[in-house]
Order: C-alpha cells, then structure tokens, then sequence
C-alpha cells in the first residue's frame, strides 16, 4: 500500500464551490468569505470572526491589536510549531516558553513559575486537537495576585485589565470543552486553515472572538477587516459597487485578507464537518486506540475527558521506553511499509534559531520526553477501513520487533 500522511478532503461539493467562484468573476475577498466567517459563528458559537490568510498572520495581528510590543513578554508552550513563537517575535516582544503536561498541552503550573510584570497574553496549544485545562488557566489570570502585576499599556490592555488568553487552535476546530465549543473558553481562539488541517482552505486561518462584555465585538470586527486589509477602509469588492472608488488609509495594517477562491474551499467542508468530517476522524482515533491498547508499550493519547473532546486532528501514537533514535528507526520502518507518519513537534529549544537565541531543550524536560516517544499517524476521512487495518497491523508489528516482542503476524 501507499498511504499518505494527510492529503486535503476534496470531494465534488469543494470543487463546485471552487468552479462557482471562478465563474462568478469575484476570487479576492468578497462573499465567499463573509459566508465563511458566518459558517465559523455557527460552528464556534463565537460573537465574531475574522478570516485571514493564515494562522500566523491572524496571531501577529491580534498582538499588535492588544498592544504588545518590544519589552513584552508572552507565555508559550515549548512544545508546539515555530509559528507560536514567531508571532511574537514579530512584534518585538519574548516569548516565554514553558514545558507541558503529559496530555500534551501546556501545563498550567509552569505558567503560573512564568508569570512575570513584563506578561501581557499567554498562547497555549491544544495539540493534536485537545483543548488545553482553561478551567486552570483562566482561574489563574483572573486571580487577584496575578492581575495586580499586569501593567497595561494600551487602551485595549487597560480595557481587559488582565494578562490576554490566546488559544492557539490549529488543530482544534470543533473540539468541546465544558460541553461547549472550545473557542468560547478564551478570550481570542485562532484556527489554521493550511491544507492539512481538518478544515482547508489550501492556506488561511479564523480568528474567533469571545472577548468579555466590556468589548464591542461589532467594532473589533469592523476594525481588524480594514487592519488586515492595510489599513485601507474599503475592500476591493466595496470598490467595485459603481462609483465607490475613493478610499483612504486609517491605520499602519497588514495585508491578510483571504481570497474567495480560499473560502470556497473551506465552504464546502465546513458545510459537512459536523456530519462527515469530524466524525469520520474520530472513528478512525478510536480504532486506533481500541487495538493499540492491548499493548503495554502504548501511551494512549486524551481524546476526551469529563471536561474536554478532542476535535482528532492528529494521533499522537507514544511508545513507551523508547529513544528519540529507536523512534526514527521505526518511523523508518513504517515508512518502507509505503506508511507515511510525522512528528509532532520538534520541541522549539531544539531547532537552530531557538538555540541559538538562549534557549535549551534541558530546561523543558516533558516536552523533550513526549517529542522523542512520538510519532503521528495517519488521520483522515479519506482512509479506507483496509488502509486502516494496514496501519494498525504494521505499527503493531514493526514496534514489537523493534523492541524484541514477538510480531502479531507478518505484514503483508
């Protein structure tokens, strides 16, 4: 067999949606969007929502919003994708990384050792698709303590009063938490839109805000569609109504904005997500771990909680007592059974730029532990009920000679 790892969901209803944009003559920003954005308030419950050209750029815009800045500081999980990170490098600010709990999300006690008078927002993860322990976190900034050191500098930061929750939800789009949508449990949640995520649009990402009542959500959204657009305060499609072409520049923006063609794409999957999508992922996920749990080497991963449902983006497969060495060796292995696998994360300490700017993968000990067990399995409603078989078969089989244990059988 030859499996991929995660190709984009692209059925008939993506490539009409597609076809229709193209043949409407409109493919920048315009209706296809607005319906997108529309479609994320249904899904999210969120009181409004910005979509962008990806996650990065929809997290640097949302720091410049809150005002943060050289001197700053913002709590991140070391243990994620570069882009958490980046995105506040951008702004001139640092990123404090901490480490993570076993479930793989940031560990709310390493937060409160980071929390310091410099902080002004904390992003955590929900890796793989779990939401983090927001019940914990949001307790902590809220505490009279912690929001007596937050020193706002800003009218949106002396408007909050308290340091900004930022939920970095690449892979979590329809996971729940406390029975609700997960957006709801922070103050801004951003997915990612890239092509393999369980929601594409090729390359974008949505900002959902659930600010408190002291916010205006109206005009926050009004404001960050003309951020993202440069500034300017009519879009092309605003242009392009008769006689409208006068415009003018009201801020120092961004140019962000996602396209129709994009928006059409993720149209069409959102529109079946709740029904075909994500429960197809979850099937897959609960096989896995049906058959995997037989074996003491395997480390199940939290799909879901008396508080938390993972949104199954990713199967974290971890193998217990094994090396970062042995683990590449069976990733290897899997591999030449025509299995394409990943990793999920090389902690941030560990790559070039990140060591070089001071930090060190020692000061992050579980996240190190998590990363070196790790390998990402195949998770999409495309697989077969064959190629799924195929997969738990070989990675039975392939770790249990790895590690001197009889096979089940011989991989066809």
């Amino acid at each position: 067999m030859n499996i991929s790892f995660s190709p984009p969901f692209i059925d008939q209803n993506v490539i009409d949606e597609v076809v229709d944009t193209l043949e409407s003559r409109w493919i920048t920003s315009g209706p296809k969007v607005k319906a997108l954005e529309a479609e994320m308030i249904e899904l999210t419950g969120s009181k409004a929502t910005v979509c962008v050209n990806s996650w990065t750029s929809g997290a640097i815009m949302m720091l410049k919003w809150f005002g943060i800045k050289e001197g700053d500081e913002v709590i991140i999980p070391a243990y994620s994708y570069c882009a958490t990170a980046l995105c506040v490098l951008h702004c001139g600010a640092k990123p404090v990384m901490v480490d993570i709990s076993d479930d793989l999300t940031i560990d709310p006690a390493e937060i409160r050792k980071a929390i310091s008078h410099k902080t002004k927002a904390i992003i955590t993860v929900d890796l793989a698709g779990l939401p983090c322990d927001y019940q914990a976190i949001n307790a902590l900034i809220n505490e009279a303590e912690i929001r007596e050191q937050f020193i706002p500098a800003t009218e949106k930061q002396r408007a909050l009063g308290r340091i900004l929750l930022i939920a970095d939800a690449a892979h979590s789009i329809g996971a729940c938490y406390g029975g609700k949508s997960a957006a709801l449990a922070s103050d801004i949640t951003i997915y990612s839109f890239h092509a393999v995520k369980n929601i594409t649009t090729a390359e974008g990402g949505c900002i959902c805000l659930n600010l408190p009542e002291q916010f205006n959500h109206d005009a926050e959204y009004g404001f960050l569609k003309v951020f993202a657009l440069n500034g300017q305060n009519k879009d092309a499609y605003a242009k392009s109504r008769g006689a409208n072409w006068k415009y003018d520049i009201l801020y120092q923006g961004l140019k962000i904005n996602m396209p129709d063609i994009c928006a059409a794409v993720g149209l069409a999957q959102i529109r079946q997500y709740k029904d075909l999508l994500l429960p197809s992922r979850k099937h897959i996920a609960l096989k896995y771990c049906h058959h995997f749990n037989a074996y003491s080497w395997f480390t199940a991963p939290v799909l879901k909680d008396s508080t938390r449902e993972s949104s199954y983006h990713i199967f974290p497969l971890r193998i217990k007592g094994i090396s970062e060495e042995q683990r590449d060796q069976i990733i290897e292995q899997l591999v030449a059974l025509g299995i394409v696998v990943n990793v999920h994360f090389i902690p941030m300490p560990m790559l070039s730029y990140f060591k070089e700017t001071g930090y060190r993968i020692e000061d992050y000990p579980n996240s190190y532990k998590q990363y070196a067990s790790e390998i990402s399995l195949p998770i999409y409603p495309q697989l077969s009920i064959e190629e799924v078989d195929y997969i738990i078969e070989s990675v039975i089989n392939t770790v249990q000679l790895h590690l001197g244990i009889s096979p089940l059988k011989t991989t066809a």
